[in-house]
């Protein structure tokens, strides 16, 4: 099979899916080559072995450590991407992935003391980060709280058990769900309260979140409240806006002033994705910030960028953003 593009070189053999939950399944891959990468980062993957349609998913896999490179996905209706990954791809498939991409990771980090919080999809990065801190720190000391809306919504919930039984004393383990709560659940979100009971020494460790924006904004307001220096605070500023949307996220307001068009959209996603759901036409290649064809200009508005790879320093100060990469934390308008 022909490489369907430059920027996912590496062919991997799916050896088999597994169902994570009702809408969520994790891929197995064989990979043709060594595929180097580090806790916690993703890969650009050709959807239907197309040269312009390509997704970002974290590898959920640790490195060393897992049988096979592994994608967790969330089916989303509508999603070309996911629905094609967890509907249609058989065992036996190739799928064509780009090198592993990302800076959110522990691997570089020298520390032994970790706070980790996911919202929903967002544990992804957070489980391949816990694998490999705890077999590769014998001294470490983590704490992974994981919040979902059902106790049915905990992705890979086996494994989570069988760490927490594994190393016990290096790990523990807090799951919260909001809906149904179930014994050994933690009822509602996560608060400074709760953080201050549970983990009295939060200042001293280093804090990773991931999960929606508005879950990672309010984890990262309440770690600076309780000493955690801006330094030691991480969060995950790729993810896949749709799998990480709440439905209580609140709402922004988007002008389009050469269509007349206004639309909301949920704080903390991407200009991309809030274009894409309103049926607003957009090229969109790689979707992670690298190849620059979702370049858009913003007139005015509150966002925040994580990406500004291809674009050039006239067309940043034109207000020029890649779509892909362009976070909306208030009301935007666009030329």
């Amino acid at each position: 099979m022909t490489m369907p593009t430059s920027l996912c070189p590496n062919p991997m053999q799916i050896h088999s899916i597994q169902q994570e939950t009702a809408d969520v399944w994790t891929l197995e891959l064989i990979a043709q080559d060594f595929y180097p990468y580090l806790p916690g980062q993703y890969a650009l993957v050709s959807i239907r072995h197309s040269d312009t349609t390509l997704r970002a998913y974290t590898l959920s896999s640790s490195p060393g450590l897992s049988r096979f490179i592994t994608l967790t996905v969330r089916c989303l209706s509508g999603g070309e991407g996911s629905t094609w990954l967890t509907r249609e791809v058989k065992v036996g498939n190739t799928l064509w992935l780009s090198d592993a991409q990302g800076e959110f990771t522990c691997s570089h980090i020298a520390d032994s003391h970790y706070l980790m919080l996911a919202g929903g999809c967002g544990v992804t990065p957070i489980m391949s980060m816990s694998r490999w801190i705890l077999a590769n720190q014998p001294t470490c000391d983590l704490v992974v709280f994981y919040n979902v809306r059902s106790p049915a919504d905990v992705i890979f919930a086996q494994e989570w058990q069988q760490l927490a039984e594994r190393y016990p004393s290096q790990f523990t383990l807090y799951l919260m769900a909001e809906h149904d709560v179930a014994t050994g659940y933690l009822s509602g979100r996560i608060s400074k309260e709760l953080l201050q009971q549970k983990v009295s020494d939060i200042s001293q460790r280093t804090v990773m979140t991931c999960g929606p924006a508005v879950y990672m904004s309010e984890v990262e307001k309440i770690s600076l409240a309780l000493g955690v220096p801006a330094s030691r605070f991480h969060k995950e500023q790729f993810h896949t806006a749709a799998e990480c949307i709440s439905d209580s996220d609140p709402l922004v307001n988007l002008t389009i002033h050469r269509l007349n068009k206004h639309f909301t959209a949920p704080i903390g996603t991407t200009l991309l994705y809030a274009l894409e759901q309103h049926q607003v036409p957009v090229i969109a290649a790689c979707r992670a910030g690298v190849c620059g064809s979702c370049k858009t200009q913003i007139a005015k508005g509150d966002y925040t960028t994580t990406s500004q790879m291809t674009l050039t320093d006239n067309e940043i100060a034109q207000g020029y953003v890649l779509a892909c990469s362009c976070q909306l934390t208030g009301d935007v308008e666009l030329v």
